[in-house]
């Protein structure tokens, strides 16, 4: 009995749907926090749920619906040259740039051993804060200064890392009172010191730029860790050193 031949480009007859096609990759990155029960919050940092190729992708979303922001605020940007490649500009800006601590992993950041068992007050900064408020998305500008009491068993980190943590922390859309908590926790993860102490001081534009528009007006406040909080002699000693500040 002769068989019939197989039609030519058959599929074979394992071959799944491809479900996913055309499926914005926004929506599989939520798929996939949903199923690890993971919070996205604004000032969440979500690179581990972001597969090879995807960042790219998402930047391509992004301009597509800033584009559409753009359509809908009545801005020709068909006939208008200075606002022709903003949908592109300002997705690379908040996926590349100001909001790149939410994509990334964390940086790099080499540990020693705390071998001369320094157990001295180590006070840097002021480290240049550039974030933005997750109200309005308006910037966030200021400085902090952090507080280190190591003890034998503290890793001990460069100073740049300082810097490096706190762009990550602070390149997301942040509320400054929840910021210097989640900084403070990171450096308490990766240093293990007897106390640690963040003083953050920043101008806020959606204060400034928009609503009662006051200029002049900057919020400071401070995390206290350990040592800080039980011992006020070397709290009164790290703020008294902080400069500029008294």
């Amino acid at each position: 009995m002769s068989q019939i031949p197989d039609a030519p480009n058959a599929e074979p007859l394992n071959a799944q749907p491809q479900a996913d096609e055309g499926t914005p990759v926004s929506v599989k990155i939520r798929e996939r926090l949903a199923a690890a029960r993971k919070r996205f919050n604004a000032n969440d940092n979500i690179s581990e749920f972001i597969e090879p190729g995807e960042l790219e992708r998402l930047l391509d979303e992004v301009e597509v619906k800033m584009q559409g922001v753009l359509d809908s605020m009545v801005i020709d940007t068909k006939g208008d040259h200075n606002t022709h490649n903003t949908a592109r500009r300002v997705a690379k800006m908040y996926i590349n740039e100001v909001f790149r601590g939410r994509y990334v992993e964390p940086p790099t950041i080499t540990e020693f051993p705390n071998a001369e068992h320094l157990n001295e007050l180590m006070i840097v900064g002021p480290i240049t804060v550039r974030s933005a408020c997750s109200h309005h998305f308006c910037p966030v500008m200021g400085k902090i200064w952090i507080g280190v009491l190591p003890n034998e068993h503290t890793n001990v980190i460069g100073l740049s890392k300082y810097a490096r943590l706190v762009d990550w922390v602070m390149g997301r859309p942040q509320i400054q009172e929840e910021a210097v908590v989640q900084l403070a926790d990171l450096i308490m993860e990766k240093t293990q010191p007897d106390g640690l102490a963040v003083v953050m001081e920043a101008s806020h534009f959606c204060m400034s730029w928009r609503g009662v528009r006051e200029m002049d007006s900057k919020m400071i406040n401070s995390v206290m860790r350990g040592v800080f909080l039980t011992n006020p002699t070397l709290r009164r000693e790290f703020l008294s050193l902080i400069p500029g500040r008294k």
